[in-house]
């Protein structure tokens, strides 16, 4: 029998002796199943050990973002406001009821309770919708203005995982940035002007304890009220490679809703505007505390949250990432 009938048996040339089959192939030269997950242009190679639930954990995506000089310029600028106010209330004396009127201003040194109250009252209209639309604008839009997106995909990242990461992080920023306001602002109101009670414009006044208690439902509720911003930063910054475009436009967008709020033209339609709601936490710092609206706007304001929510997470799936 000649060397080739030896090479050769009944289906065929036989394989060399010391040659392996080719790469995603069976021995018998079929396709091999795949070991890794399937995507749009087939399977996809991944590497022992991978686990998508593992990438881009929540603490390496926090401790990226409190390294920034954004986070840290912007907690020292809330973590000022305290402190100015105490200057300006030093410099010109304590605040005066108008025409007979006793606001809520005009109590800000009957304690550091009222101290922080007021201090809150000042900053939820603007001030406090800056941290929250730069947290929740500036993620994944700044991720694309470096030109550092497509790598972390490619890590490789799921889209969804990375958005998550994102959003919790951005979120759990916009918190803490409405919860040092008013921290700073009770120990430099202490210090300044005592502990005692939360005196109400209106008449009467609630002991410290409550007082302390009715201030954490009042950071809740105005946080809750700024998912609206959050949500609209979110998703223009899934849609931009450009995060003061996100930023500038979640803020211009929050204010252009203000302004339609102050139109009271607009009769009940106002109503399904979240601004309308945003100061509906006064009615928590009352002797009895009226609910009603503040779930009027946490409704309002979660239903827009989600919608915008569920916008960028599903533009962003179809989204042809090349930044």
């Amino acid at each position: 029998m000649s060397a080739l009938d030896e090479r050769t048996g009944p289906g065929g040339p036989a394989e060399p002796a010391g040659t392996a089959a080719p790469a995603g192939t069976t021995g018998s030269g079929q396709p091999a199943a795949p070991t890794g997950p399937v995507g749009p242009a087939g399977p996809v190679e991944t590497a022992d050990g991978y686990r998508a639930g593992r990438t881009l954990p929540l603490r390496v995506e926090l401790v990226r973002q409190l390294k920034r000089r954004r986070t840290l310029v912007m907690g020292a600028i809330l973590a000022a406001l305290p402190f100015v106010l105490a200057v300006a209330f030093a410099i010109g004396g304590e605040p005066e009821g108008r025409e007979g009127r006793v606001t809520l201003m005009d109590t800000a040194t009957a304690s550091g309770a009222n101290f922080a109250a007021v201090n809150l009252f000042v900053s939820a209209g603007f001030l406090l919708v800056i941290p929250v639309a730069l947290f929740c604008g500036d993620t994944v839009a700044s991720e694309a203005g470096w030109s550092s997106l497509r790598y972390l995909l490619a890590a490789p990242v799921p889209r969804m995982r990375l958005l998550w990461s994102k959003l919790v992080v951005g979120l759990g920023l916009s918190l803490a940035a409405m919860v040092l306001l008013p921290v700073v602002a009770l120990l430099v109101g202490t210090a300044a002007y005592g502990w005692g009670p939360l005196q109400i414009p209106t008449g009467g006044s609630l002991d410290p304890a409550t007082a302390a208690q009715r201030l954490v439902v009042v950071v809740g509720y105005i946080f809750v009220s700024q998912l609206v911003t959050a949500g609209l930063a979110f998703w223009l910054s899934t849609r931009t490679d450009a995060p003061l475009g996100a930023v500038g436009g979640a803020v211009g967008l929050t204010i252009v809703g203000n302004v339609l709020d102050a139109v009271t033209a607009l009769g009940d339609w106002r109503h399904f505007l979240p601004a309308h709601w945003q100061f509906a936490w006064a009615d928590a710092v009352q002797p009895t505390p009226q609910w009603s609206g503040m779930i009027q706007g946490t409704a309002v304001s979660v239903t827009y949250a989600l919608v915008l929510f569920a916008l960028a997470f599903r533009g962003f799936a179809r989204k042809d990432v090349v930044s």
